[in-house]
């Protein structure tokens, strides 16, 4: 079994971003990167990363979409929502900072990440800085958006986190982001074209998240080396 061979399997089997999983449909717009700060506040707490998944599906499906309509939901509701997705350990804290968040960024930023992206300049260590600030959004949940974002923030690529790295570690991966990255293009070029007759796009993101899944869940590095 290869590397190359690991990080096609892993890729084919698990590549998807959370955002992705999430319903998001990310771009470089003010709304779909609130939604991703959102779903990263809520996968940084100690829950399973599917029980955040579902409960920012079930904010988003109640229309709390952007720093205005957090806000303008009550309390109660946004505890009501978090418990639709199962997210009920921490669904009283997390829906008090959900709004003190929203009032954050639309006082600092007029409700648009992409203006702490200029102020960040390309600069990592201010990016998780400013995001941090957002109540909710400790170090973890920083690295999570980062490790997303770089999908339709390029100057943030490749980043991959300690626990990506993990994720790498458990299958036996270089714990290099440049050679995981490389092996990852290699990957990528192997593959089939799909019907439309274009190869996956497997960036960074995809692959970090793929990453993460093999650092988080036991099984999944069981598959990947079953199939590989």
């Amino acid at each position: 079994m290869t590397d190359r061979r690991t990080v096609e399997v892993l890729l084919s089997r698990y590549g998807t971003t959370y955002a992705a999983e999430a319903g998001i449909r990310l771009r470089n717009a003010p709304q779909p990167l609130y939604q991703l700060l959102v779903l990263s506040d809520l996968l940084s707490a100690r829950i399973r990363a599917s029980v955040a998944v579902a409960a920012a599906r079930a904010l988003f499906a109640h229309g709390l979409r952007s720093p205005d309509r957090m806000i303008g939901a009550t309390w109660q509701q946004r505890v009501d929502a978090l418990g639709e997705g199962g997210y009920r350990r921490y669904d009283e804290r997390t829906a008090t900072q959900l709004g003190d968040g929203a009032e954050l960024l639309l006082f600092e930023y007029g409700g648009d990440l992409r203006r702490l992206r200029g102020e960040a300049d390309g600069d990592l260590d201010i990016l998780r800085s400013g995001l941090r600030r957002t109540p909710g959004v400790g170090p973890a949940g920083a690295d999570i958006f980062v490790r997303e974002v770089q999908a339709v923030w390029p100057e943030t690529a490749p980043f991959l986190d300690g626990k990506a790295l993990q994720g790498a570690e458990n299958l036996g991966l270089p714990a290099s982001p440049a050679k995981l990255v490389r092996l990852a293009e290699q990957a990528e070029q192997a593959e089939p074209a799909g019907e439309s007759g274009h190869l996956a796009d497997h960036g960074p993101a995809t692959l970090a998240a793929a990453l993460v899944r093999a650092a988080l869940d036991k099984h999944v590095v069981d598959d990947v080396e079953a199939q590989a």
